[in-house]
């Protein structure tokens, strides 16, 4: 997979930027063509931003694809909610702004919702899917741990993270499906253009 020579990010939180961040520089990006924004801390939600800024965002990726290689990456909790509905949030994001609807074969965007949130994800790749038994979709994990076992976890998600996005990558057979369907969309995010 070639590089894209910008790629736009948004997240809910800092952790989420951590993951990305990191997952970004195992795939060869370097931090110079990164655009990362972070969900402003203590300004009400998150998930509300990302919706709000995603339009715009996506605006951006678009004209810049047409002229240089270019990707994007928003990531943002699933919580209760299913992947798919966070997903039809987004695209009535793009709807509302009259931006052309979201189109899963050529949009160099990979909309990324762990279900319940990143935590998860952090989990499961940071184990190298080893614990699915122990690891579902089903609970919350953002509280398992400290702040500081996260951020020591994340470096290992993210190499698995990018692993798993190779072609001739052996994922496990017992994917979360959110990460399955994340690790779907990431190659044409970070192939943009080709």
């Amino acid at each position: 997979m070639s590089n894209p020579s910008k790629v736009f990010v948004l997240a809910e939180d800092k952790r989420q930027k951590q993951l990305l961040y990191r997952f970004l520089v195992a795939a060869g990006i370097g931090p110079h063509q990164m655009t990362i924004e972070v969900s402003p801390s203590g300004q009400g939600s998150a998930e509300l931003w990302i919706r709000k800024n995603f339009a715009r965002q996506a605006e951006k990726c678009r004209a810049r694809n047409a002229r240089a290689a270019t990707g994007m990456l928003v990531m943002m909790d699933a919580d209760a909610l299913s992947v798919q509905e966070h997903w039809n949030e987004l695209d009535a994001a793009l709807a509302a702004e009259n931006q052309p609807a979201y189109n899963p074969t050529s949009d160099p965007i990979a909309r990324l919702i762990p279900k319940w949130s990143v935590e998860t994800w952090i989990l499961f790749l940071s184990s190298n899917g080893e614990s699915k038994p122990t690891i579902s979709e089903d609970k919350p994990y953002k509280e398992l741990v400290s702040a500081e076992q996260w951020s020591e976890s994340i470096p290992e998600a993210a190499r698995t993270l990018y692993a798993w996005t190779k072609t001739s990558a052996v994922r496990p057979l017992h994917l979360l499906d959110s990460l399955q369907r994340g690790l779907d969309e990431i190659p044409r995010a970070l192939a943009a253009a080709g």
